[in-house]
């Protein structure tokens, strides 16, 4: 079971309040305080290649396609 999927369980658990309790407790998955997963590109959700300067928050690829937008200008 994924950290996305975890919700699909409650349609049966809802009419069992402990279980579901239970449940939760040990599937559910942790906040993160650190670690490269806790950054995500604000469009795409994309973990990788992540520029967070400026407070932009954006992976490469929305970088790109957002750049002239920003301000940003291409030399060369």
């Amino acid at each position: 079971m994924t950290a996305s999927d975890y919700r699909k369980a409650f349609t049966q658990l809802n009419s069992k309040p402990v279980k579901k309790a239970k449940f939760l407790k040990f599937n559910q998955p942790k906040k993160r305080s650190c670690g490269y997963a806790l950054r995500k590109c604000r469009t795409c959700g994309n973990v990788g290649a992540h520029i967070n300067k400026y407070g932009l928050h954006l992976c490469r690829h929305c970088f790109r396609e957002m750049a002239l937008q920003l301000g940003f200008k291409k030399y060369s």
